[in-house]
């Protein structure tokens, strides 16, 4: 009797641990610059609230009965109190405050053999806003669908080599903030497809080289660079696991890798926040 006991208590354990396990929400919440909120709005009918973070339109689902809000917040903010303004589905407004607490990111400091790509001259200037036109549209994307898969897998496996959010230096000159992740892996490595989602664009970019923009729905983007090859074209659709071209080293980089970024309500976000039990190598 006490064995059958036994036993079925480790049953019942398993069965809540994988339950557990199998009902854990991605993206994790980090309310900080550069991390996400996640915001429960009190809400419990079967239409979607819109639901707005300034003037961009965040991604809202399920959880439970009650919907929730995913937000992106730019490595710009300010800590502090910030509010999102829900609008239901019968058109009543309603504005919720939320956190965002402080956070300080390392520097890094890289030397760029090829000048250009630290001052770019006035020839490749031009070239560079004129993607940068192309790179916004494809970052601000939204395609409103009722589910959207936000637990990842990792594209490449690798040793990360420059994190997200660092503050970084070309040649001693201060840029803009790392915006993604660079996994370094060797050259030709295919690169697959972190969830199911449309390919909005691809290109070779003046910084970015040979770069492929995946829509996976409700304002989340992720971003590909330095490829060496391309699989894909606007307009495909892929799958979780789908290959989508090949790790390289073109446009501004020092050796191969693949910089990862992941744009959610058209802010750039830490890419790890959306993997399961999946980790980068640190070392």
């Amino acid at each position: 009797m006490k064995s059958t006991m036994l036993i079925m208590g480790f049953v019942l354990y398993f069965l809540l641990s994988s339950n557990a396990s199998a009902t854990q929400h991605y993206p994790l919440a980090d309310p900080v610059p550069g991390g996400i909120a996640i915001i429960e709005l009190g809400l419990y009918g079967h239409t979607p609230p819109s639901v707005y973070y300034g003037k961009r339109q965040v991604l809202v689902r399920r959880n439970g009965k009650q919907w929730e809000a995913v937000v992106g917040i730019s490595l710009s903010s300010k800590a502090g109190i910030h509010k999102l303004r829900i609008v239901s589905a019968d058109k009543k407004t309603y504005l919720r405050e939320f956190s965002v607490h402080a956070k300080k990111y390392k520097e890094q400091h890289l030397n760029i053999k090829n000048k250009h790509m630290v001052n770019p001259t006035a020839k490749d200037m031009q070239r560079i806003r004129r993607e940068k036109k192309i790179i916004t549209a494809a970052l601000a994307r939204w395609t409103q669908q009722p589910e959207v898969a936000t637990r990842f897998i990792l594209p490449v496996n690798g040793r990360l080599s420059s994190p997200f959010g660092l503050r970084r230096f070309f040649n001693q000159q201060p840029r803009k903030p790392h915006s993604g992740i660079d996994i370094a892996v060797s050259q030709g490595t295919f690169i697959k497809a972190p969830a199911a989602g449309t390919v909005i664009t691809t290109g070779n970019f003046f910084f970015n080289g040979n770069t492929v923009f995946i829509d996976h729905g409700q304002g989340l983007v992720t971003m590909y660079c330095h490829m060496s090859k391309i699989s894909v074209k606007a307009g495909m659709k892929v799958k979780q696991g789908e290959t989508i071209g090949q790790v390289g080293m073109t446009g501004r980089a020092t050796g191969p890798h693949l910089h990862w970024g992941v744009s959610l309500n058209n802010v750039r976000v830490e890419p790890s926040l959306f993997l399961g039990a999946q980790q980068i190598t640190r070392k």
